[in-house]
């Protein structure tokens, strides 16, 4: 590989640090914290038992070289499925934005504040009125994470690049949908029939 590689690829993992953070337009921002307030609530996704388990033991498998303990593996995969459900979006493409974001390490954090497994930034408990909420907490930050990302893929009407790029604070350039995509078709893409 040559050096122009390793050089894009590190100057590319400095700037996902830092775009990661970046605020929504200011016009969005209203739109955003309304449809926040709206959709942050709990509940379960499976509706079929068997299905449940058929789609949890093969997750479970994908997901065990960044979560070696079977039984966090379970706990995490059962609330993205939930949380990425209830907004309507694809569970295992949530998979791939989590591991391009923080590698599944639920108390990471970003240099600009940017925390949790899909890497909200903390504004965001302000702007809709739940300061006490806690981004490291897994459910929470899914939940937030999802509905973020729901929002984005609406306004872009079902576009997942664009969508991901709004997510990620890099609109308009597509190295970061890029990876996410790519994270999505090497390792989390399930083939619904």
């Amino acid at each position: 590989m040559s050096i122009r590689f390793y050089f894009t690829l590190i100057v590319s993992l400095v700037l996902a640090n830092a775009v990661t953070a970046s605020q929504p337009h200011p016009n969005e921002k209203q739109e955003l914290r309304a449809f926040l307030k709206q959709t942050i609530s709990k509940a379960d996704s499976f509706e079929d038992r068997f299905d449940a388990e058929v789609w949890l033991v093969d997750m479970s498998s994908r997901l065990q070289p960044f979560i070696k303990d079977p039984k966090q593996r379970l706990h995490l995969l059962k609330a993205v499925h939930r949380e990425a459900t209830r907004a309507e979006l694809k569970p295992d493409l949530v998979l791939a934005l989590i591991q391009i974001e923080s590698r599944f390490d639920q108390y990471a954090i970003s240099r600009a504040g940017a925390q949790g497994l899909m890497q909200v930034m903390p504004f965001w408990k302000k702007e809709i009125g739940r300061p006490s909420d806690i981004l490291t907490d897994i459910n929470t930050n899914l939940s937030y994470g999802c509905r973020i990302l729901q929002f984005y893929l609406q306004k872009e009407q079902g576009n997942w690049m664009e969508a991901l790029a709004r997510y990620n604070g890099s609109y308009g350039k597509y190295w970061y949908p890029e990876r996410v995509m790519d994270a999505w078709r090497d390792r989390w893409y399930v083939n619904e029939q």
